[in-house]
């Protein structure tokens, strides 16, 4: 396929094609390197072609100078291009999808969102395009749709879409928690034609509230056809938009993220979740420590329940640091009440300077008490 810089051509659309809705024409027209839409009523760009370079004779000069259209030509060659611009379909426009399209719509991409709630009002503020209807969206033919979805209902909205509708090479993305099961569904689900590219930004809109820079993005190339360079450019092109932002790019297997998501995401929301059990509350001699759990119950609790129970159901690896952290409590509190028994051990049988026996007797009773009163 010809690069943008040096071939342009204008797909007329068909007649036996159900015509746009007036207030969709202007983001169907949005440019994109691999694919141009002429939109109705409109004249189309004239078509340029531009050689790059001509055939030599045999006998010349290689070393010779080059001519001013030539120099002109090779210039223009050596300029940098601006990154391309996708039209990106974010599915699940709720709190997390919402964040990640403000800065979608700021980088110059088209972003076409929608939900099953109307937010219809909050996409025509950031300059987004909102459709409550599923096939309206696919007919827009993005280049890559992004799931932004609950984790529970995941697998329900992407059967809820119509793929038939889509162009047979577009890019499916997700942004989901657990990776696994977002990876085993798409592969099931989706045409083999589709690409599919896992993800997980390692941030929200509380923890990014200053920016992306420094906070990591790991993403999984599941399936992207390496024989298509456009396929290759628009992968790298939606990869681009976190790394554009200075997110720490880190590459690896959506089983590997699960390993380690186990450890790290549902290890802190559980923490969390048992510290708001318990009701804590500022006072006035509050340790640095201490407001460091207060902040780690707010950051956890304030996202849905909903989210914490996918973290649990789609990672194998959760049931299993669930019985570690049982076995690590237990640990703590055998070795608390090991030091008890031990000080206890010693009034029993080793009578204190200037205490009788009886009295000694009594103390480790009513100290035996007291600690089965407390446990």
């Amino acid at each position: 396929m010809a690069s943008s810089s040096s071939v342009r051509l204008h797909h007329l659309p068909s007649a036996s094609r159900r015509s746009p809705t007036p207030s969709n024409l202007q983001f169907r027209a949005a440019s994109c390197p691999w694919r141009r839409l002429h939109v109705p009523g409109t004249a189309p760009s004239p078509l340029c072609l531009r050689a790059t370079g001509a055939a030599q004779p045999i006998d010349s000069d290689s070393n010779a100078p080059l001519s001013r259209g030539a120099q002109e030509v090779e210039k223009v060659e050596e300029q940098p291009q601006p990154p391309p611009r996708l039209k990106i379909a974010v599915v699940g426009f709720g709190n997390f999808g919402q964040f990640l399209s403000r800065t979608l719509v700021a980088q110059g991409h088209t972003v076409l969102a929608h939900s099953r709630s109307d937010h219809s009002a909050t996409a025509a503020s950031m300059a987004a395009y909102f459709f409550p209807d599923p096939h309206d969206l696919c007919e827009c033919h993005p280049d890559v749709v992004l799931l932004a979805t609950s984790i529970l209902s995941t697998e329900s909205v992407v059967r809820s879409l119509p793929l038939h509708r889509l162009r047979r090479d577009t890019l499916f993305a997700d942004v989901l928690s657990v990776k696994e099961f977002p990876k085993r569904l798409l592969l099931g689900l989706l045409p083999e034609e589709m690409d599919i590219i896992c993800t997980h930004p390692m941030f929200g809109p509380e923890s990014a509230r200053d920016g992306w820079a420094g906070l990591p993005f790991m993403f999984d190339r599941v399936r992207v056809r390496d024989t298509c360079p456009a396929r290759r450019a628009r992968a790298e092109a939606f990869l681009g938009v976190f790394a554009q932002e200075g997110c720490r790019m880190v590459e690896m297997s959506c089983a590997e993220h699960d390993a380690h998501a186990a450890e790290t995401q549902f290890l802190t929301h559980t923490v969390g979740r048992m510290l708001a059990a318990l009701e804590l509350r500022a006072t006035p001699i509050d340790t640095r420590g201490y407001e460091t759990l207060l902040g780690l119950v707010e950051n956890t609790c304030s996202d849905s329940f909903d989210l914490y129970n996918g973290l649990f159901m789609y990672n194998n690896n959760s049931t299993e640091l669930l019985n570690r952290l049982d076995w690590a409590m237990d640990a703590v509190k055998r070795r608390l009440f090991d030091g008890l028994h031990d000080v206890l051990r010693r009034q029993l049988f080793h009578v204190g300077e200037g205490e009788g026996e009886g009295e000694k007797h009594a103390t480790a009773t009513a100290t035996i008490k007291s600690g089965e009163v407390n446990n």
